[in-house]
């Protein structure tokens, strides 16, 4: 690896485990009181590409659960898909620090050309996170971090093949009961290369029970094309413990993705 490179992996690395670090800190803190608020879910993770500005309360526990998600691709002759079953189990430490452990146990590909149609199947691979919802003088404007180490522990054909490093945030701001925007930045290092995404989104709560929202993203990695996609989707709570989602994303350009989305739910538990 080059100086710079290996530079730059070393800041990576160390946000990350600094954050992680941070957390275990404020994790081992004395609880807070508890306000009434916290008789409420926080926000679910899913859907959308960006993460949500809540974390769970001490001793909380949510699971999100793609049923499945899907990703879609025609290139001239040559068709693939792809479901996931991505699975996002949440446990909060505190207050605002939340422990975060992400996997696909099972992935299915189906890709057809010219020489015929291929199926392969297996898991993916498995990361863990630290999420700290960070303090606002704001009652509006929310904002949060995570930082994750992702394994490349899956089969071949669905592993990034080495081990990658996140570090993102969202900011948040309500404007008012019914609407809010998000602004989300991501910086994922693997294998000596960096990509950056950012992603900003509005939602409209419908009613009490059902929201919507519209969101763009763009990546961008080294010695590869930009990407960048928009789409929106659905959320409903069945009960006050349990959402449904839909979504769906748009490839803008020829080197995104042409349809990727999925149906999924989350399950809150304290």
């Amino acid at each position: 690896m080059r100086p710079a490179a290996a530079l730059a992996a070393a800041h990576v690395r160390g946000a990350v485990v600094a954050a992680i670090a941070a957390t275990l800190t404020i994790a081992t803190a004395p609880a807070a009181a508890q306000t009434s608020d916290a008789a409420e879910p926080p926000s679910f993770d899913r859907p959308g590409i960006s993460f949500s500005t809540d974390t769970l309360p001490r001793g909380a526990f949510a699971w999100e659960q793609g049923l499945p998600d899907f990703e879609r691709n025609d290139d001239g002759g040559r068709r693939s898909r792809l479901y996931s079953a991505n699975t996002n189990l949440r446990l909060g430490l505190s207050e605002r620090v939340e422990l975060q452990l992400a996997t696909s146990a099972y992935n299915r590909l189906s890709e057809r050309d010219g020489d015929g149609r291929r199926s392969r199947h297996g898991a993916g691979d498995t990361g863990l996170a630290v999420k700290v919802a960070l303090p606002s003088s704001h009652g509006a404007f929310s904002w949060a971090v995570l930082g994750a180490v992702t394994a490349a522990s899956g089969a071949r054909d669905f592993s990034n093949g080495a081990t990658q490093y996140t570090l993102g945030t969202t900011l948040g701001y309500d404007f008012n009961e019914r609407v809010a925007g998000a602004l989300y930045f991501n910086l994922d290092r693997s294998d000596g290369a960096d990509t950056w995404t950012w992603s900003p989104s509005l939602s409209f709560a419908l009613s009490d029970r059902t929201a919507v929202y519209v969101e763009a993203g763009m990546s961008h990695s080294d010695h590869a094309s930009t990407t960048s996609v928009a789409g929106g989707g659905v959320t409903w709570m069945a009960t006050p413990r349990v959402q449904l989602d839909a979504s769906f994303d748009v490839g803008l350009d020829r080197n995104s993705p042409d349809l990727q989305g999925g149906l999924g739910a989350s399950f809150y538990f304290d």
